[in-house]
């Protein structure tokens, strides 16, 4: 499916009734877990450009999501990739996907995540979506487990970033998150990414997500501190505009090497590099004698098969490379990512 939509002239202003929330939710308030016997589905949507990095781990991250989908305990729905690169590419047929409209050109000024609200603005307002609730996630993410609805009527579920911190950075936040509208602790030290939340609140902040990116990046100050997770602030501080706040499950998500092992999480999101020695030690900061990195796979697809690391390294990493095994084993033509 293919949308095309308006250029954007004008930013909207953030909207907010003021009302004062509590401190940042850690698990969900017991008057309003829901029955367990209520099965609540939500659709799985990432964001994704056409070039081979992504193509490969958007085939990686769909093929688990078919195998978990339909297993107990799961309340996966239906799945959207949502494609901003403007036209159709050659996994039209293979992945569930929806292509929109990149920012215009300089808008972004380099910064390519900035496409990632805007593609979920443009996709609200076109798609037909048949579930109450939408899961946010990414192309680096894979399921080791059926994911139920994490989240709970107002209370979207999101997982803690240790180095999301609106309190230590205060003076910058107040910038786009004034006092008048509460604490700053009303900010949630998260990014979009993974999180569950009611597509009716969804709708309400994108677009307030969307200007506060623009915003932040076009501020020298905001830009230099926050850096590469500027789009993730922006989205929480969105979030507080509108006096919603997030369930933090730091169950939702592990991230390999810093997480050992998989336990009882629900998803791997391998954005950091493993790099090991053959003693099965760790070398971050250096090219290991055995490594994972996908950066390292920028160009195309990585083979097939790829070498287990050596004895001693954590069960977390073990299993992230051999559920990339598993799926390129059989994705069919991997090779032609």
């Amino acid at each position: 499916m293919i949308r095309h939509n308006r250029i954007i002239e004008n930013l909207v202003g953030a909207k907010t009734n003021g009302v004062l929330v509590p401190d940042p939710i850690v698990e969900m308030p017991k008057n309003v877990k829901k029955p367990k016997h209520v099965r609540s589905p939500f659709h799985v949507a990432l964001t994704a450009t056409d070039a081979p990095y992504s193509k490969w781990q958007c085939r990686i991250m769909y093929y688990w999501y078919k195998q978990k989908k339909d297993l107990p305990d799961s309340e996966m729905g239906g799945f959207t990739r949502i494609l901003h690169s403007g036209s159709p590419d050659n996994l039209m047929d293979e992945i569930p996907t929806m292509v929109v409209d990149p920012l215009p050109e300089g808008l972004d000024r380099g910064y390519v995540v900035l496409n990632r609200p805007w593609a979920f603005v443009q996709w609200l307002e076109n798609a037909t979506i048949e579930e109450e609730y939408i899961l946010m996630a990414e192309p680096d993410h894979i399921f080791i487990r059926p994911l139920p609805n994490l989240a709970h009527e107002r209370y979207p579920a999101a997982f803690p970033f240790f180095y999301i911190k609106p309190e230590q950075n205060e003076k910058i936040v107040r910038k786009f998150y004034p006092e008048e509208h509460g604490p700053v602790t009303n900010v949630d030290p998260i990014g979009n990414s993974p999180v569950i939340i009611r597509k009716d609140l969804l709708q309400k902040i994108a677009p307030t997500w969307m200007n506060v990116s623009l915003k932040m990046k076009q501020d020298p100050e905001t830009d230099k501190v926050f850096g590469w997770v500027l789009e993730m602030y922006a989205y929480a501080v969105a979030s507080a505009l509108h006096g919603v706040q997030h369930i933090l499950r730091k169950d939702f998500m592990l991230q390999p090497p810093w997480d050992l092992e998989t336990g009882k999480k629900f998803i791997i999101h391998y954005t950091y590099g493993c790099d090991y020695n053959l003693k099965g030690e760790l070398t971050y900061g250096k090219i290991g004698e055995w490594r994972f990195d996908k950066r390292s796979h920028l160009r195309g697809p990585p083979p097939r098969n790829l070498s287990l690391p050596p004895p001693g390294v954590p069960e977390s990493v073990v299993t992230l490379v051999k559920m990339v095994n598993e799926a390129t084993a059989n994705i069919p033509n991997w090779d032609t990512s």
